[in-house]
């Protein structure tokens, strides 16, 4: 693992907040330090059996590590432990919360909304989704197919019919297909993705916008993972630039800050353009709130208890890393992309290979099928593949998408069906400096597999 500085800083910040409360009689803990000392060395050993998230050679799911500064203001909020459920438990990181969150609607062009971090984009998604219900009772959901499979569970969770639309040969909704969906006249809502989990797909918001004007529905937007790219369009093509410049239209938004944003896990984020609707969350619990007139947490949160070291957490990595284009932060996303479409570039020079047919990522996901006579002989050397590079440290993924995406009509006869593919998720702004190491290590595997 690379040198850690958190320690010592995390030491000297722990100094001054116990000064803070340095009025108080000393209380002193009793605890065992040897018994404490032991269980974290086995601790530190069972964790050994992971892969490394943390390092640049880890380029396959959406783990990115958190920032230095995420990790030991988390720790020093955890000696306090607030609770941002009501500001009783948690007075500060409540208005760190506030503050935090705050600067995120301001990145998607909003100033008046009603929002707050959840432990997970899934229960921002849920939050979303049921708002949405609350407006349109019995309305169908829409979302695209390859929308989080969450959107469907969550649907049956609010006993809301959902309808999945199919997408194009890019992963993104089809918007004839969600047009003969709309038609019906019985849909509520539609999830937009601005970031597909399996390929980064983005879809159509503008287009979704301009139909929401003829069939006047909500539109939801699941930018869990893609929601930080609004701070680089310059480094996105037409379609993806245009989606994320439209996204401030949106009635509600879901960013994950434990993604792009440097967090620990887990931190999600829901934001409602329309403030208005913190009607549905009113209810009355005074034995909760007693102490300020102003507004709880709690009462726009379907969550109660909340880790509000997570808004500490975010409140500092902001407050270091301001979400401002061309800022440090927005460089580091830039970097990530920059590296996939690289990738990308030296994976469709090489015959062994077949990317997207459509065209190279829309974000910083890059995924390809190894070339082969059947879907079936191509899947099980992306199998073979995908093991030869752990056994080489380099780790990437792997995912089933339809075999179409990857051959054009007309020059492959088996294009039904799915094909196991290579993923690589290239978010760490480091990737950009060791594409060439990932590029060496993987050829070496290629090479391994072939000679087998």
């Amino acid at each position: 693992m690379p040198h850690d500085p958190v320690p010592g800083l995390l030491a000297h910040a722990t100094e001054l907040l116990e000064a803070e409360f340095g009025a108080l009689p000393a209380a002193p803990a009793n605890v065992d330090l040897s018994a404490i000392e032991r269980v974290l060395a086995e601790t530190a050993r069972r964790l050994g059996d992971n892969y490394p998230y943390f390092h640049p050679l880890y380029a396959g799911q959406m783990l990115k590590p958190p920032h230095p500064v995420a990790r030991a203001a988390y720790a020093l909020a955890m000696l306090i432990n607030p609770n941002n459920h009501a500001r009783d438990g948690g007075r500060a990181s409540s208005e760190m919360e506030v503050e935090a969150v705050a600067q995120i609607a301001r990145m998607f062009g909003w100033t008046e909304f009603l929002g707050h971090l959840t432990s997970s984009g899934t229960l921002a998604n849920l939050e979303g989704l049921w708002v949405a219900g609350q407006l349109a009772p019995g309305k169908r959901i829409a979302g695209s197919e390859q929308a989080h499979y969450t959107h469907r569970r969550i649907s049956a969770v609010l006993q809301l019919e959902y309808a999945e639309v199919v997408t194009d040969n890019r992963g993104r909704m089809d918007l004839n297909a969600l047009e003969a969906e709309l038609r019906r006249g019985d849909v509520g809502t539609v999830v937009a993705t601005l970031g597909t989990t399996a390929i980064g797909a983005v879809d159509p918001l503008p287009e979704i916008l301009d139909l929401r004007r003829r069939y006047a529905f909500r539109v939801h937007v699941d930018a869990a993972y893609g929601g930080y790219f609004r701070l680089i369009p310059e480094s996105l093509d037409a379609p993806a630039r245009d989606a994320f410049g439209a996204i401030s239209q949106a009635d509600s938004i879901v960013v994950d800050p434990h993604k792009h944003g440097l967090q620990p896990y887990g931190c999600g984020c829901i934001l409602f353009r329309d403030p208005a609707v913190g009607r549905f969350y009113k209810h009355n619990s005074p034995y909760t709130y007693f102490t300020s007139e102003q507004l709880h947490l709690g009462e726009i949160s379907l969550e109660c208890s909340r880790a509000g070291a997570s808004a500490v957490a975010l409140w500092a990595t902001q407050r270091l890393l301001p979400l401002t284009p061309g800022g440090e932060f927005a460089r580091g996303l830039a970097r990530g992309r920059q590296a996939a479409l690289e990738l990308d570039r030296r994976l469709r020079g090489d015959a062994r290979f077949r990317p997207l047919a459509a065209g190279p990522p829309e974000l910083d996901i890059v995924t390809w099928k190894v070339a082969g006579p059947t879907p079936e002989h191509s899947s099980e050397q992306a199998h073979s593949v995908f093991a030869a590079c752990a056994a080489r440290n380099l780790h990437l993924a792997l995912v089933q998408l339809p075999q179409s995406w990857f051959d054009p009509a007309g020059r492959d006869v088996n294009r039904t069906g799915n094909v196991t593919c290579l993923r690589s998720v290239l978010m760490k702004p480091e990737h950009s400096e060791w594409l060439d190491r990932i590029w060496i290590e993987f050829a070496g595997a290629c090479a391994e597999v072939g000679e087998r």
